[in-house]
Protein backbone atom coordinates (compact mmCIF):
# COMPACT_ATOMS: atom_id res chain seq x y z
CA UNK A 1 0.00 0.00 0.00
CA UNK A 2 2.30 2.74 0.56
CA UNK A 3 4.22 2.23 -2.34
CA UNK A 4 1.48 2.70 -4.40
CA UNK A 5 0.71 5.90 -2.05
CA UNK A 6 4.56 7.10 -2.67
CA UNK A 7 4.18 6.70 -6.82
CA UNK A 8 0.64 8.11 -7.12
CA UNK A 9 1.63 10.92 -4.48
CA UNK A 10 3.39 13.59 -7.09
CA UNK A 11 0.32 13.60 -9.43
CA UNK A 12 -2.40 13.23 -7.37
CA UNK A 13 -1.81 16.16 -5.15
CA UNK A 14 -1.88 17.98 -8.38
CA UNK A 15 -5.02 16.50 -9.26
CA UNK A 16 -6.40 17.54 -5.98
CA UNK A 17 -5.25 21.05 -5.71
CA UNK A 18 -6.90 21.54 -9.42
CA UNK A 19 -10.26 20.13 -8.00
CA UNK A 20 -10.41 22.73 -4.84
CA UNK A 21 -9.33 25.37 -6.81
CA UNK A 22 -12.61 24.96 -8.82
CA UNK A 23 -14.80 24.19 -5.48
CA UNK A 24 -13.69 27.79 -4.57
CA UNK A 25 -14.36 29.32 -7.69
CA UNK A 26 -18.21 27.19 -7.69
CA UNK A 27 -18.56 28.59 -4.55
CA UNK A 28 -17.50 31.76 -5.14
CA UNK A 29 -19.46 31.90 -7.77
CA UNK A 30 -22.97 30.56 -5.84
CA UNK A 31 -22.17 33.17 -3.30
CA UNK A 32 -22.35 36.34 -5.94
CA UNK A 33 -25.36 34.49 -7.38
CA UNK A 34 -27.53 33.65 -4.62
CA UNK A 35 -25.74 35.31 -1.33
CA UNK A 36 -26.13 32.20 0.84
CA UNK A 37 -23.66 32.42 3.69
CA UNK A 38 -23.09 28.74 3.44
CA UNK A 39 -21.54 29.09 -0.36
CA UNK A 40 -19.30 31.98 1.18
CA UNK A 41 -18.14 29.89 3.79
CA UNK A 42 -17.76 26.72 1.81
CA UNK A 43 -15.41 29.10 -0.70
CA UNK A 44 -13.20 30.12 2.33
CA UNK A 45 -12.61 26.93 3.97
CA UNK A 46 -11.80 25.72 0.11
CA UNK A 47 -9.08 28.08 -0.57
CA UNK A 48 -7.42 26.85 2.69
CA UNK A 49 -7.44 24.06 1.31
CA UNK A 50 -6.55 25.07 -1.84
CA UNK A 51 -3.91 26.87 -0.32
CA UNK A 52 -2.59 23.76 1.39
CA UNK A 53 -2.43 21.57 -1.52
CA UNK A 54 -0.61 23.81 -3.88
CA UNK A 55 2.05 24.65 -2.10
CA UNK A 56 2.42 20.76 -1.11
CA UNK A 57 2.34 20.20 -4.87
CA UNK A 58 4.69 23.08 -5.81
CA UNK A 59 6.66 20.74 -3.57
CA UNK A 60 7.07 18.17 -6.63
CA UNK A 61 9.04 20.69 -8.60
CA UNK A 62 10.20 23.43 -5.85
CA UNK A 63 13.72 22.25 -4.18
CA UNK A 64 13.56 23.31 -0.11
CA UNK A 65 14.60 26.78 0.22
CA UNK A 66 13.62 30.11 1.13
CA UNK A 67 10.55 30.61 -1.38
CA UNK A 68 8.95 27.05 -0.13
CA UNK A 69 9.52 27.88 3.58
CA UNK A 70 7.77 31.34 3.20
CA UNK A 71 5.02 29.75 1.41
CA UNK A 72 4.48 26.96 3.75
CA UNK A 73 4.89 29.19 6.89
CA UNK A 74 1.61 30.78 5.00
CA UNK A 75 0.13 27.40 4.29
CA UNK A 76 -0.05 27.26 8.25
CA UNK A 77 -1.46 30.20 8.98
CA UNK A 78 -3.78 29.87 6.40
CA UNK A 79 -5.19 26.87 7.79
CA UNK A 80 -5.25 28.49 11.09
CA UNK A 81 -7.29 30.90 10.21
CA UNK A 82 -9.55 29.53 7.92
CA UNK A 83 -10.38 26.05 9.65
CA UNK A 84 -12.18 27.57 12.20
CA UNK A 85 -14.86 28.63 9.81
CA UNK A 86 -16.00 24.68 10.67
CA UNK A 87 -17.66 25.97 13.42
CA UNK A 88 -20.10 28.72 11.76
CA UNK A 89 -20.87 26.61 8.87
CA UNK A 90 -22.67 24.01 11.77
CA UNK A 91 -24.13 26.51 13.12
CA UNK A 92 -26.00 28.19 9.53
CA UNK A 93 -26.33 24.55 9.07
CA UNK A 94 -28.26 24.47 12.11
CA UNK A 95 -30.34 27.60 11.72
CA UNK A 96 -28.78 29.00 15.17
CA UNK A 97 -30.80 31.92 15.68
CA UNK A 98 -28.80 35.67 15.28
CA UNK A 99 -27.91 35.44 19.41
CA UNK A 100 -26.25 31.97 19.03
CA UNK A 101 -24.20 32.80 15.87
CA UNK A 102 -23.07 35.68 17.28
CA UNK A 103 -21.55 33.34 20.40
CA UNK A 104 -20.35 31.11 17.10
CA UNK A 105 -18.68 33.89 15.64
CA UNK A 106 -16.96 35.32 18.77
CA UNK A 107 -15.45 31.58 19.26
CA UNK A 108 -14.63 31.36 15.79
CA UNK A 109 -12.88 34.58 16.22
CA UNK A 110 -10.46 33.68 19.29
CA UNK A 111 -9.35 30.36 17.39
CA UNK A 112 -9.22 32.39 14.43
CA UNK A 113 -6.76 34.12 16.23
CA UNK A 114 -5.20 31.39 17.89
CA UNK A 115 -4.76 29.59 14.81
CA UNK A 116 -3.02 32.10 13.15
CA UNK A 117 -0.71 32.57 16.12
CA UNK A 118 -0.40 29.01 16.12
CA UNK A 119 1.10 29.11 12.28
CA UNK A 120 3.65 32.29 13.52
CA UNK A 121 4.82 29.39 16.07
CA UNK A 122 5.45 26.55 14.51
CA UNK A 123 9.06 25.21 13.86
CA UNK A 124 9.08 24.14 10.03
CA UNK A 125 11.85 21.15 9.51
CA UNK A 126 12.48 20.38 6.01
CA UNK A 127 11.29 16.47 5.11
CA UNK A 128 11.29 14.83 1.53
CA UNK A 129 8.91 11.71 1.11
CA UNK A 130 6.52 10.42 -1.75
CA UNK A 131 8.51 12.60 -4.64
CA UNK A 132 7.56 15.84 -2.77
CA UNK A 133 9.66 18.06 -0.30
CA UNK A 134 7.26 19.45 2.39
CA UNK A 135 8.16 21.76 5.37
CA UNK A 136 5.98 20.06 8.55
CA UNK A 137 6.13 20.93 12.06
CA UNK A 138 9.00 20.47 13.71
CA UNK A 139 10.14 19.06 17.12
CA UNK A 140 10.70 22.75 18.40
CA UNK A 141 7.14 23.65 17.99
CA UNK A 142 5.85 24.65 21.06
CA UNK A 143 3.12 22.53 22.95
CA UNK A 144 0.49 25.33 23.01
CA UNK A 145 1.11 25.06 19.00
CA UNK A 146 0.77 21.53 18.78
CA UNK A 147 -2.50 21.37 21.10
CA UNK A 148 -4.05 24.11 18.72
CA UNK A 149 -3.21 22.32 15.65
CA UNK A 150 -4.87 19.38 16.75
CA UNK A 151 -7.91 21.00 18.06
CA UNK A 152 -8.14 22.46 14.73
CA UNK A 153 -7.37 19.25 12.81
CA UNK A 154 -9.33 16.93 14.64
CA UNK A 155 -11.57 19.70 17.18
CA UNK A 156 -13.51 21.23 14.47
CA UNK A 157 -14.38 18.00 12.76
CA UNK A 158 -16.21 16.39 15.79
CA UNK A 159 -19.06 19.00 16.17
CA UNK A 160 -19.19 18.78 12.40
CA UNK A 161 -20.14 15.01 12.52
CA UNK A 162 -22.42 15.71 15.31
CA UNK A 163 -24.02 18.49 13.37
CA UNK A 164 -24.20 16.33 10.17
CA UNK A 165 -26.58 13.77 12.09
CA UNK A 166 -29.08 16.39 13.45
CA UNK A 167 -29.10 17.80 9.98
CA UNK A 168 -29.33 14.44 8.41
CA UNK A 169 -32.83 13.81 10.78
CA UNK A 170 -34.50 17.39 10.35
CA UNK A 171 -33.10 17.87 6.76
CA UNK A 172 -32.68 14.61 4.85
CA UNK A 173 -29.50 15.14 3.49
CA UNK A 174 -26.42 13.18 4.71
CA UNK A 175 -23.90 15.52 3.16
CA UNK A 176 -22.88 17.60 6.32
CA UNK A 177 -22.26 14.56 8.12
CA UNK A 178 -20.39 12.85 5.28
CA UNK A 179 -17.88 16.12 4.97
CA UNK A 180 -17.09 15.65 8.35
CA UNK A 181 -16.76 11.67 8.41
CA UNK A 182 -14.82 11.38 5.53
CA UNK A 183 -12.53 14.20 6.44
CA UNK A 184 -12.23 12.14 10.08
CA UNK A 185 -11.81 8.63 8.60
CA UNK A 186 -9.14 9.72 6.38
CA UNK A 187 -7.44 11.54 8.67
CA UNK A 188 -7.46 8.15 10.64
CA UNK A 189 -6.64 6.00 7.69
CA UNK A 190 -2.85 7.26 8.09
CA UNK A 191 -2.24 5.95 11.46
CA UNK A 192 -4.13 3.03 11.52
CA UNK A 193 -2.25 1.60 8.93
CA UNK A 194 1.03 2.81 9.91
CA UNK A 195 1.76 5.29 7.06
CA UNK A 196 2.59 8.17 9.77
CA UNK A 197 4.86 10.10 6.84
CA UNK A 198 1.87 9.72 4.76
CA UNK A 199 -0.92 11.33 6.74
CA UNK A 200 -0.47 14.89 5.20
CA UNK A 201 -0.88 12.98 2.29
CA UNK A 202 -4.18 10.65 2.79
CA UNK A 203 -5.94 13.48 4.53
CA UNK A 204 -5.89 15.38 1.52
CA UNK A 205 -8.57 13.05 -0.13
CA UNK A 206 -10.40 13.80 2.40
CA UNK A 207 -10.08 17.41 2.47
CA UNK A 208 -11.50 17.01 -1.16
CA UNK A 209 -14.31 14.96 -0.09
CA UNK A 210 -15.44 17.62 2.75
CA UNK A 211 -14.85 20.39 0.07
CA UNK A 212 -17.32 18.56 -2.26
CA UNK A 213 -20.15 18.00 0.30
CA UNK A 214 -20.07 21.38 1.48
CA UNK A 215 -20.36 22.61 -1.91
CA UNK A 216 -23.24 20.51 -2.44
CA UNK A 217 -24.61 21.10 0.68
CA UNK A 218 -24.72 24.62 0.37
CA UNK A 219 -26.11 24.53 -3.33
CA UNK A 220 -29.15 22.38 -1.91
CA UNK A 221 -29.84 25.40 0.83
CA UNK A 222 -29.97 28.18 -1.86
CA UNK A 223 -32.59 26.13 -4.04
CA UNK A 224 -34.20 26.12 -0.59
Amino acid sequence: MKDFLCASCPIAVWIITALEALFVILAFRGWARKKEPLYLLTALVAFGLFYDALILSLGTVLPGGPTLEALSRMRYVAHGALIPLLFPICAYALNFNKTWKTVVWVFTGLLIAAGIAEGFATELALREVAGLTRYASGDGTPGWANAISSVLSYGAVVPLIIAGVVVWIKQKTPLLFLAGFLMFAFSALGPATGNFDLIFYISMYGEVCMALCFLLYARRRARG
